[in-house]
């Protein structure tokens, strides 16, 4: 069995390649990292280190390396029969990774199962996204994709925090990990990887994963660079932040049970697993690193206007997640460029503009006052403050 992995980064190595390797796939690593490549291809295996609860090493071998910008050729023939293809690139970068996919699965041999696609990705419905980019390439048309491929949905969680110096193709990783695949696109010929879990829907565990690990992460970075602290482990340290951290969580656990039907305990058990993770002191994440690209975190549907707006439209007021957007918009980096933005819309526009521009909420909304409130709190923060 073979499986293409677009994106050899820490993520690629330590999540998605380890357990494609684990389930017994060779796996091809493709990147256009070009120093990556040549070390994966010169290297017989690479060890992934799990910190935190039951820690372990790990051993990866059985792998190659293709340079997916100058070697396009030999990747295509790669996914023309591969029965696998997944993404760990970032959403953004999938549109520039979807024309050799389509020239592989345009390549494939009729009578070859359907190439299975799974972009790993944190975004919602990642691989509808490279599905369509996919389809609207030269050549590609249903009726070629008939049969020659499926894509299916998936959700994604591990944190890989920013690695040691010195550690070479050698990847830190935090124990925990969930990967949630949606098995009805495969009818009954689904993959077989035992470190993952299929579900008939998808959207509970993506909205699931979403408000509570990335609005949570995100909340402790944000209060914890308030506090002053470094690490996201110090924040967790600090009781003010942890108890802010977890007044959030139980709000989104409010909106969670309400619209998908989870059990109170069982959100409430996902959640207190959450916040150990986080609290691992072996995962050396900073507060800026998790805080980074502020204007994508407040956006409309992201981890923290996302479920603040489904809380308000309940007529929930989300006090504490509004405290977590209050110090998102008081963070600050002068090497983010997300953060430089948002400190520009807050300096030149009026309240009302500056919160449209920032959480795409429209001026009815129920949640659209308590924001503008924010805004204009933290714009006169910054009047008062010396250039």
């Amino acid at each position: 069995m073979k499986a293409v992995h677009f994106g050899a980064g820490n993520i690629g190595r330590g999540f998605v390649g380890l357990l494609l390797h684990d389930a017994g796939y060779e796996v091809v690593f493709a990147d256009v990292a070009d120093e990556l490549i040549t070390r994966l291809s010169q290297a017989d295996s690479y060890a992934v280190h799990e910190v935190g609860e039951n820690p372990a090493v790990r051993t990866v071998d059985n792998f190659r390396a293709l340079n997916s910008n100058a070697q396009e050729a030999e990747l295509v023939q790669e996914i023309s029969t591969a029965d696998i293809v997944t993404t760990a690139v970032g959403p953004h970068i999938l549109k520039f990774v979807a024309p050799v996919i389509a020239k592989g699965i345009v390549a494939r041999e009729p009578g070859l199962a359907p190439l299975q696609v799974m972009a790993c990705e944190n975004a919602i419905n990642a691989t509808d996204i490279l599905a369509r980019e996919v389809a609207s390439q030269p050549g590609v048309t249903a009726a070629v994709l008939d049969g020659k491929a499926v894509f299916a949905n998936t959700a994604v969680d591990r944190i890989v925090p920013n690695q040691e110096a010195g550690q070479g193709l050698d990847v830190t990783v935090e124990t925990f990990y969930e990967w949630v695949i949606d098995r009805t696109a495969f009818g009954d010929a689904a993959p077989v990887i035992p470190g993952a879990t299929f579900v008939d829907d998808l959207s509970p565990y993506i909205e699931r994963k979403l408000f509570t690990v990335n609005t949570g992460h995100a909340s402790a970075a944000y209060l914890g660079f308030e506090a002053g602290v470094e690490k996201i482990s110090d924040a967790m340290a600090d009781q003010d932040v942890a108890e802010d951290v977890r007044a959030v969580l139980e709000e989104t656990k409010q909106l969670l049970v309400a619209k998908h039907g989870f059990s109170n305990d069982e959100q409430e058990a996902y959640v207190q697993k959450i916040l150990v993770r986080f609290s691992n002191p072996y995962l050396p994440d900073t507060v800026n690193r998790v805080g980074r690209a502020p204007l994508r975190k407040l956006s409309r549907h992201e981890r923290f206007i996302g479920p603040a707006a489904e809380l308000a439209e309940r007529g929930v007021v989300p006090e504490a997640l509004l405290g977590a957007i209050a110090a998102a918009l008081r963070f600050t980096d002068p090497a983010d460029t997300e953060a430089t933005e948002l400190a520009a819309i807050l300096g030149s526009e009026s309240p009302v503009d500056a919160t449209e521009k920032i959480t795409g909420l429209e001026k009815d909304h129920p949640l659209f006052n308590a924001v503008a409130t924010l805004v204009e709190e933290r714009q006169a923060e910054l009047a008062r403050t010396p250039a």
